[in-house]
Formats: C-alpha cells, structure tokens, sequence
C-alpha cells in the first residue's frame, strides 16, 4: 500500500498535532483502535489504520476550503494521491452524507464512493466511539456528546437524527465483528 499508516501518521500529525491538539488527541486514539483491530481485519488492516490517521484531516486550517471537513479532506488526500478507497472512506466516514445534505454540499461529496464495507463499518465505529479529546465513549454516549458540543440548532447537529439509524447499524456490525474475532474487550 503506498499509503502505509506511518505516512499517513506523518500526514495527520503534520496538519493536525499544533493546529488542533484537541482534535490530534481524537485522531490518535482512532488511529490506536484501528490499529488493533486491523491485526484481525487481512488485507484491509493498513488501509483501517491509514484511513484512522487521515479521516479527519479536512479540520486543518491549511486544507479547510468548503468547511466541511469530510469533502476536504478527501479532495486534499486525492491531490496528494492516496489511495481512492483511503479518499472515499475519508469522504464518507461517520455518515458524512447526511451531514452534507444538511451543510449543503451532498452534490460535491458524490464526487466520491461510500463503499459500504466492514472496513467501512468499523472505520465508523472507532471514530463515533472515541470523544473529541480521545477518551473512549459508547456509541450513545458519543452522539450526545456531539448534540450537546455543536448544540440544537447546528447542521451536524441536524443531521444526526437522518443518519443516525445508518450510524448504529454501523456499529451494531462493528460489535457483531468484534465479538467474532475476540476483540470485543480490547477497543
């Protein structure tokens, strides 16, 4: 993969760490979930982890030319070529459709795919099971913290009730695979 977790490590870190050190501890504590789960997940293991280092790097302020951090970040990972399955998970990570209806901008993001994969599934789950600063949160937990951060009125606050079924059945496969594979208890 020409797109290993290390470069795309590097990549995260470089917009991320000092720009956003609240957001660089979020990434980082997906990117260790996804980790540990890609040891069990073949062929797709590195490509979870790279994917975990990057889903969030349209948050940069140098990359941030929309505001809507799935869309840049995954023009941005297509500028730099990164793998097209890396660019379309970025695009759609976390529901992100939804959240572009609502910003607006549902039109651009299908400029990419949503592969509606298990890899897909489970870059989801470490991301809507990982708080803002990086703590570990359930699932229900995480989406009320995001309803209460973004508060009532806001567009990702908005758009959580029309992805929020895609969202948990996301999570349920994720569990169902989890406990499959015995990891279950270690993310």
């Amino acid at each position: 993969m020409p797109f290993e977790p290390p470069r795309a490590e590097d990549q995260a870190r470089r917009l991320l760490a000092v720009a956003l050190p609240r957001r660089w501890a979020h990434v980082l504590a997906v990117a260790s979930k996804a980790r540990v789960i890609g040891q069990e997940l073949g062929e797709d293991g590195e490509l979870l982890e790279a994917t975990a280092w990057l889903h969030d790097v349209g948050y940069s302020p140098d990359l941030a030319s929309t505001g809507f951090h799935p869309l840049d970040g995954a023009r941005y990972l297509r500028e730099v070529v990164a793998p097209k399955r890396v660019v379309d998970l970025v695009a759609f990570h976390s529901a992100a459709w939804a959240e572009a209806q609502e910003f607006g901008v549902a039109g651009e993001l299908a400029e990419f795919e949503d592969e509606r994969t298990l890899t897909r599934d489970l870059l989801w789950y470490c991301d809507m099971t990982t708080g803002p600063d990086g703590t570990d949160l359930d699932f229900e937990d995480r989406m009320a913290e995001v309803r209460e951060r973004y508060g009532p009125h806001h567009y990702v606050t908005r758009a959580l009730d029309a992805g929020m079924d895609e969202r948990r059945a996301a999570v349920r496969r994720s569990r169902e695979w989890l406990m499959s594979v015995g990891l279950a208890d270690q993310v």
